[in-house]
C-alpha cells in the first residue's frame, strides 16, 4: 500500500469519532390509581422518560475521515504562551526543486484556470484564479497573495516553535499537499490575517473546503488545536456533504526543543559581534528557534554583545 493509501486507511480507522447511537428511552412504571376517601380515583402519575445521552455528530462519508483526523490532534489552550515568533524563521518562496520557479509561482501555475503568461525565469503575469475566500475571479497575478492556510504564526503557536529551521522551511513551502497553500485575493488574505477558524471564516460556500484544508494541514504537520478552534471545526464538518480535499500524508517533523521560549520582551541588541559556538551568530541562533538569551539565566548570554544593555541578547 502506498503512503497516501496507508494514511487514508489509518485515518479512516481511527477511533473516537464514530457516530454513536442514541440511548433508548425508558418510561417509569405507572402507579396504579388509588381511591380517595371520597371514592374518586386519584390520577396515576404521567410516565416520564429518562434522560438520553446526546447523539454523537454524524458526518458524511469521506468527511468522517477529517473528523477522525481532528480527533487525533492534541489540544493546547495556551498557544499564546509560545512567544518569540518571527516570520523570517520560516524561509518561504524557495525554489525547492531547482526548476527556476519559486513556491509562489508554482502555486499560481497549479491553481490557474486558464493559460498563464510569464516573464523572466518564472515570474507569473496573468492567468485566471478564483479566490476561495471571497469568490472573486482575478486575472492579474499581482492581485493575488499566496496564503498559508494555517498561518505561519499559528503554526508557531501550535508546535512549530519546537521545529528546526529545515522543518519550518518545508512547512512554509509545502507543495506536497494541495490543501496547504492557496492563491487568494490580497484583500481577503488581509481580512483573514493570522486568525484561526474560531475567529474568521471565508464566504459561506467555502467553509467546508476551508476547514478540511485547515484540519489536513494540522494533521499533516502534527500541530495542536485549542478548544474553541476544535469546536468550530467539528461543528462546520457536520454540515459538509462531501470531502473536497484528499487525506494528507504525514510530514517528517524534526524537533529541536521541548522547552517553550521564555515569554519575555526586550530591546534591539544585535549580539552578532561575538561568536556562539553552537550557531555562530544571533541570526543563525534565532533561525533555529533560539533566543532571547537572558543575563543570569542563559549561559549563551555571555557569547553575545548586549548592544542596548537590557539584559537580553538575540531578541
Amino acid at each position: 500500500m502506498g503512503g497516501f493509501g496507508l494514511v487514508l486507511a489509518l485515518a479512516l480507522g481511527l477511533s473516537g469519532c464514530v457516530p454513536g447511537q442514541r440511548d433508548s428511552t425508558t418510561a417509569t412504571p405507572s402507579v396504579s390509581a388509588t381511591t380517595a376517601k371520597t371514592g374518586a380515583p386519584t390520577p396515576s402519575p404521567v410516565p416520564t422518560a429518562s434522560p438520553t445521552s446526546a447523539a454523537a455528530p454524524v458526518f458524511a462519508a469521506g468527511v468522517e475521515a477529517f473528523a477522525q483526523m481532528l480527533a487525533t490532534l492534541s489540544v493546547d489552550d495556551q498557544p499564546e504562551s509560545y512567544t518569540g515568533y518571527v516570520r523570517d524563521y520560516f524561509a518561504h518562496w524557495e525554489d525547492a526543486n531547482g526548476n527556476g520557479c519559486n513556491t509562489r509561482a508554482e502555486v499560481l501555475i497549479a491553481q490557474t484556470l486558464a493559460a498563464i503568461t510569464r516573464h523572466g525565469s518564472c515570474t507569473i503575469d496573468t492567468g485566471s484564479w478564483v479566490s476561495l475566500y471571497d469568490g472573486v475571479t482575478l486575472m492579474t497575478a499581482g492581485d493575488l497573495d499566496i496564503d498559508h492556510v494555517v498561518p505561519l504564526s499559528e503554526a508557531w503557536k501550535s508546535g512549530a516553535w519546537q521545529w528546526d529551521a529545515a522543518t519550518r522551511e518545508q512547512f512554509a513551502n509545502d507543495l506536497g499537499y494541495a490543501g496547504s497553500l492557496l492563491a487568494v485575493s490580497a484583500s481577503s488574505n488581509r481580512s483573514k490575517g493570522d486568525k484561526d477558524p474560531a475567529r474568521w471564516m471565508p464566504v459561506s460556500g467555502a467553509t467546508c473546503d476551508y476547514v478540511q484544508r485547515w484540519i489536513g494541514v494540522k494533521f499533516r504537520w502534527s500541530l495542536t488545536v485549542d478548544t474553541a478552534e476544535k469546536t468550530v471545526l467539528s461543528a462546520t464538518l457536520v454540515g459538509c456533504a462531501v470531502a473536497s480535499q484528499p487525506v494528507p500524508t504525514k510530514a517528517t517533523v524534526t524537533r529541536t526543543s521541548n522547552q517553550a521560549p521564555a515569554p519575555v520582551t526586550g530591546g534591539n541588541g544585535s549580539g552578532d559581534s561575538v561568536t556562539d559556538p553552537d550557531y555562530g551568530t544571533c541570526k543563525a541562533a534565532k533561525a533555529n528557534g533560539r533566543g532571547p538569551y537572558i543575563s543570569g539565566v542563559d549561559p549563551e548570554y555571555a557569547f553575545y554583545r548586549d548592544g542596548d544593555s537590557d539584559g537580553m541578547v538575540c531578541e
